[in-house]
């Protein structure tokens, strides 16, 4: 009977990899911010520790939400999608309002001491509004236009308040999941392939009648070309990248994060990893954040499978979502990619990212928690 009784404790457990793997990531984060931001945190306030001590107070809040949110079962976010998904576009109309603006962009909404970026939010919150709607609708995504056209026009209402802010990072990696859940959810090839060229289009349209946009493409391709200027911020990311080589010149003696970079300790903190910790310390955190991506799509294949269908494209989304941030973030910071305003999770400075990412784990191990005790069986409701 004890042996029984262990059993099924070990497998009621949440996955225990990525609760190592998140708390180990938030743990690089808050010695990272630590060396990235001293200078910047002196110049802007006078104490060197500011954006730590804030990193330090989100991720605990972070944490205590995630643990929180654990409890909820993943039922309940389905029958919540909509009103979620109007929370999320109402804080999307209001950031244009009242929103502080930064760098000619209006992206946060001053709450006292806390800066909320209503546009993490609509990640998540799109992510399980959207699995609901092809939950519902599957028969219509798989074998009818209008189930693959009507999400899209959702999208282009997102997309023009996203690029009011501007945030065409953020339009980004929602389209980007959104086709992503009807490609798992079995819609059809000819369909997939005329919207997207279709998306392409208005992406490259998007691009070229906003001339900052086409500066940064122009940017990404040759910085040095304008290392002064357009180029300035990549050249010194890859000054970093450079100076680190395989294995970094060590925690805290970075340069470029003595006002050389900018944003040193937000978009850019893997240069700062690759300065101090080298090709290595970068490779490692990718690792960790795969690990991540990976763990939530082999959990939505394993559900899929079973036919439960709202959990595991939320599984997928939340998957596609660490999987893009990550890409994003550290193809620009390397200059694979234009240069993109998204934060690399779980590492960023900031608390609206930090603690959507904990959320969105939350409902994850949450999810693989009901999967494995066979609990997904009575929340299936056959959408």
């Amino acid at each position: 009977m004890a042996k029984s009784d262990n059993k099924v404790r070990k497998v009621a457990m949440f996955d225990r990899t990525i609760i190592f793997v998140s708390l180990l990531l938030l743990l690089i984060s808050i010695v990272l911010i630590s060396s990235a931001s001293v200078q910047e945190a002196f110049n802007k306030t006078g104490d060197t520790y500011f954006y730590l001590k804030r990193q330090v107070a989100f991720t605990a809040v972070a944490v205590v939400w995630g643990i929180l949110m654990t409890s909820i079962p993943s039922k309940t976010w389905f029958n919540i999608a909509l009103p979620l998904m109007g929370v999320a576009m109402a804080l999307l109309v209001l950031v244009l309002i009242v929103g502080k603006e930064v760098n000619d962009a209006k992206r946060w909404i001053g709450i006292g001491p806390i800066n909320l970026q209503p546009a993490e939010l609509l990640k998540l919150f799109w992510i399980i509004y959207f699995s609901s709607y092809t939950c519902r609708k599957i028969e219509m995504v798989r074998h009818m236009l209008s189930g693959f056209i009507k999400p899209l026009c959702f999208i282009g209402c997102i997309a023009g308040l996203l690029l009011m802010q501007p945030d065409f990072g953020s339009l980004v990696v929602v389209t980007a999941i959104t086709f992503g859940i009807l490609f798992v959810a079995g819609a059809g090839l000819l369909k997939y392939v005329s919207t997207l060229s279709l998306v392409a289009l208005a992406g490259a349209v998007i691009i070229w009648v906003q001339p900052y946009r086409l500066a940064r493409i122009t940017a990404f391709l040759d910085p040095w070309q304008d290392r002064f200027g357009k180029g300035y911020q990549l050249t010194q990311s890859l000054m970093a990248f450079g100076r680190g080589g395989l294995t970094g010149e060590g925690i805290g003696n970075s340069i470029q994060k003595l006002g050389y970079l900018p944003e040193a300790h937000t978009d850019f903190v893997m240069s700062i990893m690759g300065e101090e910790c080298g090709f290595i310390g970068v490779c490692f955190v990718i690792l960790l954040e795969f690990i991540i991506v990976a763990k939530a799509i082999m959990l939505s294949a394993k559900i899929l499978k079973q036919k439960v269908m709202f959990q595991g494209y939320v599984a997928f989304g939340i998957g596609m979502f660490f999987c893009l941030q990550t890409v994003i973030n550290i193809g620009a910071a390397s200059g694979g990619l234009p240069t993109k305003g998204l934060t690399l999770p779980l590492i960023s400075y900031g608390g609206s990212s930090l603690i959507v990412c904990m959320w969105a784990l939350a409902i994850l191990l949450r999810i693989d928690y009901e999967w494995r005790t066979q609990k997904l069986g009575e929340l299936n409701y056959n959408c």
